[in-house]
């Protein structure tokens, strides 16, 4: 395995530029699209090789239950460093392991706890609790949802509708089924259990959560046809309800900055190029994380058919 079974720990350092140029000089489709992609793939290629490390790790504990085989010289010799980084990989990837299934199990808990607050309501796409608190939010769709196509619903306060206008309740909506059709959820996910697998991504979470707003932005903008209208609704929701419920269900009163979304929109709609163009440097940024994406997958994979390889011949020569 040699280095190889250490670069995915540090490669996603190469999409800190992206994650930075993303918000501003990419379409907020292809910002979310290509930040999820890259950190969901990092994030695997760091957790597998730390479970390999934890495998040469291990097997130089005494009383493993592991082959004695695999703690002979030839199988340490795959690995630089075997006696310090293979046991501090032991904790490493628990460590790991037990934040994901946290974090797991609380957006689990949020959604549940959102599902029964829809109990006894009709299964229709939008949900008006009458509760005088301002909140609104995308629940995404599947079991539990409350509708047999799982699309999911916009769930909405009274308390969030008594403060917006009519044209600002058309945005909110807009905003919210476009969280929805876009499946944001999954991409938000993606990136926070992502950031919980390996603290160098955390800024793509950071920036997904941004991208993932201006995304349904320019959806209601569109589809209302009024920008203006979509970031007064913004502002209003932002002063009603600053917090969202969690941070994998989409609310318009979300992540921001708000300032900086409310600025996009007084803009012109960005352009819906799928990539930046190689010589801009937003273009260099993705094409250097996507460099860094792909070096990461291949070195994982190296590593893991090397220590296959290794342990196999360490164990049939026996």
């Amino acid at each position: 395995m040699g280095v190889f079974v250490f670069l995915p720990l540090v490669l996603p350092l190469t999409a800190w530029p992206v994650a930075r140029l993303a918000e501003q000089r990419l379409h907020p489709r292809t910002a979310t699209r290509l930040l999820a992609a890259v950190a969901g793939v990092s994030a695997v290629c760091s957790t597998l090789c730390l479970g390999l490390l934890v495998i040469v790790g291990t097997a130089q504990l005494p009383g493993n239950p592991l082959p004695d085989s695999w703690s002979d010289p030839d199988v340490r010799a795959a690995v630089p460093y075997d006696e310090i980084a293979g046991r501090a990989a032991i904790p490493a990837l628990l460590a790991v392991l037990v934040s994901c299934a946290v974090a797991a199990w609380r957006q689990a808990r949020v959604r549940r706890r959102a599902v029964g607050a829809l109990a006894g309501l009709p299964p229709t796409s939008v949900a008006v609790l009458p509760d005088r608190t301002p909140y609104a939010y995308a629940l995404p769709g599947g079991r539990g949802s409350g509708l047999a196509h799982g699309r999911g619903r916009v769930v909405v306060s009274t308390g969030m509708l008594a403060g917006l206008g009519s044209a600002e309740r058309r945005a909110l909506f807009a905003h919210e089924r476009a969280h929805l059709d876009g499946r944001h959820h999954r991409h938000l996910l993606t990136v926070h259990l992502a950031a919980r697998a390996n603290p160098f991504l955390r800024p793509l979470r950071t920036a997904v959560a941004y991208t993932a707003e201006r995304w349904a932005d320019e959806e209601a903008a569109a589809e209302v046809g009024s920008r203006r209208t979509v970031a007064r609704a913004i502002g209003k929701a932002a002063l009603l309800a600053p917090r969202a419920p969690a941070a994998t269900l989409p609310a318009l009163a979300a992540v921001g900055p708000v300032p900086r979304r409310v600025a996009a929109l007084m803009r012109p709609a960005p352009m819906g190029r799928a990539w930046p163009p190689v010589c801009t440097a937003a273009g260099l940024a993705a094409w250097g994380a996507a460099f860094g994406t792909t070096v990461s997958a291949l070195s994982s994979a190296n590593s893991a058919v090397t220590l296959y390889l290794v342990l196999h011949a360490a164990t049939t020569s026996v």
